[in-house]
């Protein structure tokens, strides 16, 4: 498997490394990235780094990339648009002996050829021109690196937070927002497990409190343990301590001004939907206090 460093900023592999790709994008870099790590699936036994130089836009950024090249002995593989930066790029590796491998040039003068034009030379239109479909793909794997309260640093950026007692349904319900294009973190309450600090320095409108009816959190615990082939631990569906675990969780979003919603026999299509009107509300303006 290949190792992947995409930065804008790092050019150099880690040392005793073999010789690194540069993938230089005057965009992100995705697609000469995926083009050239499809390429090194063939060659499963070398793990050749990739470094990815993305948004380049001034000549300057071209020549520190050729000079980390031929001093790690590496390859430039790039996707370049802008005609000049491109052209320049040849002609700097041509002087400095880099091995360079044009992934764009040749295509984007063939289509010119086609189509009668010049090609508009403008970085990052295929991303502008899907952003929806980048937006939702940035979506799901954010709430997938803030799943089970991964991450609490992440959770500034987050669309929404959920948060609820162990089989609330936060990983699903999660899941199917990240499909919808929100950036979702959450976090299970534990009784004997304090509540990190950050989470009441969070914009409280963003944050979702689960409920559920003791009896049936009952039984979606004994039914994922069943699912496991094992006996759930006795605290774990014990009815008091369950009703002690919602009963906590409920005073939590009381203290923090979170909004809550029981999702007790509710699918999760009905849930989502009612947690995107609980955030999608317009803050409802402070009272002014009255002058003693």
């Amino acid at each position: 498997m290949k190792k992947a460093v995409t930065s804008q900023a790092k050019t150099r592999a880690a040392p005793g490394s073999p010789p690194p790709i540069y993938v230089v994008s005057g965009g992100v870099g995705a697609s000469g990235e995926q083009l050239v790590n499809t390429a090194l699936a063939q060659f499963p036994e070398k793990d050749v780094p990739v470094i990815t130089v993305g948004n380049v836009r001034q000549v300057e950024q071209i020549r520190r990339v050729v000079k980390a090249a031929k001093h790690s002995g590496g390859t430039i593989a790039h996707t370049l648009v802008d005609a000049r930066l491109r052209d320049t790029l040849i002609a700097l590796t041509d002087k400095q002996g880099v091995s360079a491998i044009d992934l764009m040039g040749p295509l984007l003068n063939r289509l010119g050829e086609v189509a009668g034009h010049e090609p508009l030379g403008r970085p990052g239109l295929y991303r502008q021109f899907h952003r929806a479909y980048f937006d939702r793909v940035a979506a799901i794997e954010y709430t997938m690196k803030h799943d089970d309260g991964q991450n609490p640093r992440g959770w500034p950026r987050a669309d929404i937070l959920l948060l609820g007692v162990s089989r609330t349904g936060k990983t699903p319900l999660s899941v199917y927002l990240s499909i919808l294009g929100y950036k979702v973190a959450n976090l299970p309450l534990i009784l004997e497990r304090p509540t990190p600090p950050a989470l009441f320095r969070l914009n409280r409108r963003r944050v979702v409190g689960l409920t559920i009816r003791p009896d049936q959190l009952i039984v979606f615990r004994e039914q994922r343990y069943s699912q496991l082939g094992a006996l759930p631990p006795f605290e774990y569906v014990d009815l008091d301590k369950v009703r002690a675990e919602v009963r906590a969780a409920l005073t939590l979003y009381q203290r923090g001004g979170f909004a809550v919603i029981d999702v007790t026999d509710k699918p999760i299509e009905a849930s989502a939907d009612e947690i995107i009107r609980l955030i999608s509300q317009p803050a409802k303006p402070r009272r002014a206090r009255a002058t003693p």
